[in-house]
C-alpha cells in the first residue's frame, strides 16, 4: 500500500519564490545530508543564501561528501541541538536572516526558541502552520491546517489558522480561496464540538469579510469530491472544490499529511506563517524535494 512514487517540488511553487528570493536563510542543527543536500538545492536554485548553525566539522564533511563547495557561506559552529535553534532565532530577530529553516532538530526545541517574546518575532497574529500538499509538479495544491503546530485550538486561534491560511492562498494565486472546515459530518451536534466551531467560523468569517468561501462543518469527503457532495445532497460553495482543508485538531491534519504522503507520494511543503519570520517545519523524515518547496513556501510567505 505504501507508494513508491518520486515526490517532487511542484513547479509553480518555485517560480513564485524565484521572483522573491534569493533571501538569506539560517540552517537549524544542518548537520545532516538531507539538510545540506536540500540546501544545495534551495541554492542552485536562486532561493536563498544559507546561514549554517550546527557541527562546523560535520556540515563541511557532509558538504564535501556532496561536491558542494560552501567556503563563501558563514557557518556558525555550535554541536548542541538545544543551542542552534537559540541562534537561529536571535539572526531572526536582528533581522540577519528572512526565514528559518529546520535541519535535524525537533520542532518544539525550534519553535520554543522562536516562541521567546524577547525576540520579539511574534507579532499580533497566532501562529499557525500550513501544508501545501501536491502530487504532480503542476498540481494545483490543497493546503491542510493546521497539522502540526497548534494541538487543539480554541475557536479564536481557529480564526487566526483561517486568515493565515487564507493570506498564504493569495499569495500562491488562489485569489477567492475555498476553505472548508473540517467536521466529521455536516450537521452541527452539541456532542461534536468540531461541529460547533465550524458553524461558528462559518459566521465569523461572513461578519469580518473574509475574502474566501468559508464552510463548515464539512466532512471530508464531501470537501474534497463533488460526486461524494452530489449523491448526498450537499451544496454550498466549497462542496467537492475545497482548497483549505481546516482541520479541528493536530491529529486529524498530521495524519491527513502522512496519509497523502506514504500512500500516494504526495510533496508536503510545510511552513509556520503568523509571525515576523517564516519558520520551515519539515519532518525529518521528508526528502530533499519536501524540502524544498517547504523553502519555496516559506520565501513565498514573506
Amino acid at each position: 500500500m505504501l507508494s513508491n512514487k518520486e515526490i517532487i517540488c511542484p513547479d509553480n511553487l518555485l517560480k513564485i519564490a524565484k521572483t522573491i528570493g534569493p533571501v538569506k536563510a539560517v540552517i537549524v542543527n544542518a548537520g545532516k545530508n538531507v539538510a545540506i543536500l536540500s540546501t544545495k538545492q534551495a541554492v542552485e536554485a536562486n532561493l536563498i543564501i544559507p546561514v549554517f548553525v550546527g557541527d562546523k566539522s560535520l556540515i563541511q564533511s557532509i558538504a564535501k561528501e556532496i561536491n558542494w563547495d560552501i567556503s563563501k557561506y558563514k557557518i556558525i559552529h555550535e554541536p548542541i541541538e538545544n543551542n542552534t535553534a537559540t541562534i537561529a532565532a536571535k539572526l531572526a530577530s536582528e533581522g540577519k536572516v528572512k526565514i528559518v529553516v529546520k535541519g535535524h532538530i525537533h520542532t518544539d526545541i525550534l519553535m520554543k526558541a522562536v516562541l521567546k517574546r524577547d525576540l520579539n518575532l511574534i507579532g499580533k497574529k497566532r501562529l499557525s502552520h500550513i501544508w501545501h500538499m501536491t502530487l504532480q509538479k503542476d498540481d494545483k495544491p490543497f493546503i491542510i491546517t493546521d497539522g502540526a503546530l497548534n494541538v487543539l485550538p480554541k475557536l479564536e486561534t481557529k480564526m487566526h489558522i483561517l486568515k493565515n491560511s487564507v493570506d498564504f492562498a493569495r499569495r500562491i494565486g488562489i485569489s477567492k480561496p475555498k476553505v472548508s472546515i473540517l467536521s466529521a459530518t455536516e450537521e452541527v451536534l452539541d456532542s461534536m464540538p468540531s461541529s460547533l466551531d465550524a458553524q461558528e467560523i462559518t459566521k465569523r468569517a461572513k461578519v469580518e469579510g473574509i475574502n474566501a468561501d468559508v464552510f463548515g462543518p464539512m466532512a471530508f469527503d464531501n470537501s474534497v469530491s463533488k460526486k461524494a457532495a452530489q449523491i448526498k445532497g450537499i451544496k454550498n460553495a466549497v462542496a467537492g472544490k475545497t482548497d483549505i482543508l481546516l482541520v479541528p485538531n493536530v491529529e486529524a491534519g498530521n495524519g491527513l499529511v502522512k496519509m497523502m504522503i506514504f500512500f500516494m507520494g504526495a510533496c508536503a511543503a510545510g511552513v509556520v506563517v503568523g509571525g515576523k519570520v517564516p519558520v520551515v517545519i519539515t519532518s525529518r523524515a521528508d526528502d530533499t524535494q519536501a524540502r524544498l518547496a517547504s523553502i519555496a513556501a516559506a520565501i513565498v510567505a514573506l
